[in-house]
C-alpha cells in the first residue's frame, strides 16, 4: 500500500519582475510519497487552475537531474535537503507528514526574478560565450586516437563536464559567487590537450566575465560543493585561480 503524507507549501508568489512578490501558504493532503516535489507542485497548479486561479511557475524540463532547468531553494535549501540531488529528483519520502516546506526562487544579483520560482539564469550562458568552448580551427575532424588522453586525465575533465549549470552554487554563496560553475567549465577544458592553445585567454575572460556579470568573489565557505548535485569539488576554484597567474 502507498504511503502518503500532507504537507503544508510556503510559496513565493510574484506576478512579474516588476511587481512586489510575497509568501503565500497552501495544503497538499494525502499525496504519494513516491511523488517528487515537482510532481507535487503539479498536482497544486491543477487544482489553482480548476480553481481559476495562477498557477505557480517553475522551471522544469528533463526531470530527470540531468539538464539543470530546475532548481529554487526548499527551507532555504538549494535543490532542498538530500545531498547530490536536484529538485526534480527529491522526493517527498524525504519530508515528514505535517511538514511545511517554504519554496523561493535563486536570490543573486545576477539571477533577476522572472515569475514566482523562475528567475533568469542568462548571465551563466554569458559567461560560456566569453570562453567556455574551443574555437581553434582544425579543418576536417582528426583520427580519434591521434591526441592520446590519460585515462585519469580524462576521468579529471569529465568529473568537471557534468556541471548542468543549474545555478545551485550561485544561490547558496553568501556571495553568489559563480566560481565553482566557471571552474568547472575552465577545468573541463584545461585539462585536455585540445583546450591548451586558449588555456590562458578562456581563463582570463571567463573570470572578467563573472566579475562584469555581478557576480561575487568567493570566500571560501564551500557552501557551493555541499549542493552542487553533481558533487564538484570546491578545489577546482583553486586550480582556477591559479591559471589566471599562468
Amino acid at each position: 500500500m502507498t504511503r502518503t503524507i500532507s504537507l503544508g507549501l510556503r510559496i513565493w508568489r510574484q506576478a512579474s519582475p516588476e511587481a512586489p512578490g510575497g509568501f503565500q501558504s497552501y495544503r497538499l493532503e494525502q499525496v504519494s510519497v513516491d511523488l517528487s516535489l515537482l510532481e507535487a507542485l503539479d498536482q497544486l497548479n491543477e487544482r489553482l487552475i480548476a480553481a481559476g486561479e495562477r498557477p505557480v511557475h517553475f522551471e522544469h524540463d528533463c526531470r530527470e537531474g540531468i539538464c539543470g532547468s530546475c532548481g529554487f531553494l526548499v527551507n532555504g535549501q538549494a535543490h532542498g535537503p538530500q545531498a547530490a540531488t536536484t529538485v526534480c529528483q527529491l522526493y517527498l519520502r524525504q519530508f515528514r507528514d505535517g511538514a511545511t516546506l517554504t519554496l523561493e526562487p535563486w536570490r543573486a544579483r545576477a539571477f533577476p526574478p522572472i515569475q514566482d520560482l523562475v528567475v533568469e539564469r542568462a548571465a551563466l550562458d554569458r559567461l560560456l560565450i566569453a570562453g567556455g568552448y574551443c574555437s581553434v580551427n582544425t579543418g576536417q575532424a582528426p583520427e580519434a586516437n591521434a591526441m592520446l588522453v590519460g585515462q585519469e586525465q580524462a576521468r579529471s575533465a569529465f568529473d568537471t563536464a557534468t556541471c548542468i549549470g543549474c545555478g545551485a552554487c550561485v544561490a547558496s554563496c553568501r556571495n553568489a559567487s559563480a566560481s565553482l560553475f566557471v571552474a568547472a567549465k575552465l577545468a573541463h577544458l584545461g585539462q585536455l590537450p585540445q583546450g591548451q592553445p586558449e588555456r590562458v585567454r578562456r581563463a582570463r575572460a571567463m573570470q572578467a566575465a563573472m566579475t562584469a556579470e555581478g557576480f561575487g568573489s568567493c570566500s571560501s565557505n564551500l557552501e557551493c560543493e555541499a549542493v552542487c548535485p553533481q558533487q564538484i569539488s570546491a578545489d577546482w576554484i583553486s586550480w582556477m585561480q591559479r591559471e589566471n597567474r599562468r
